[in-house]
């Protein structure tokens, strides 16, 4: 039996067309990962959007490691950052804004991966 590593993929949903997430899925799915992408593995369906945030919760905490593409502007996204970062899920940038001179979550996402990536590679040593 094969096993195939899960992950999430946070990236913008709504207002947004799934194409422009779709290329980073596939993208995934090739090197082999089980990806669990909101657009499409997410019933959207949801008046308040609280069923949403408690069904990517629940594939986020079965994930291996998350995966973020994000536009700045999603609130979604930064709320399921949330999740992952409490959880303590590695998060692995794959689209982000500009670093900026200040805080900002996109300097706060590139900090923590890379936070995560060194303390998993000196576990591992």
């Amino acid at each position: 039996m094969s096993f195939r590593r899960k992950v999430f993929l946070i990236c913008p949903v709504r207002g947004h067309d799934m194409s422009e997430s779709e290329a980073y899925v596939k993208r995934l799915e090739e090197q082999g990962l089980e990806v669990y992408w909101p657009p499409r593995d997410t019933l959207q369906d949801d008046e308040t959007g609280l069923r949403i945030c408690q069904d990517n919760l629940t594939a986020i905490k079965e994930a291996q490691s998350v995966y973020i593409v994000w536009d700045g502007k999603s609130q979604g996204c930064l709320f399921d950052l949330g999740m992952a970062f409490a959880l303590g899920k590695p998060v692995l940038p794959l689209g982000l804004p500009e670093p900026t001179t200040t805080k900002s979550f996109q300097n706060m996402i590139r900090a923590y991966s890379a936070e995560k990536v060194n303390r998993n590679a000196n576990e591992l040593s």
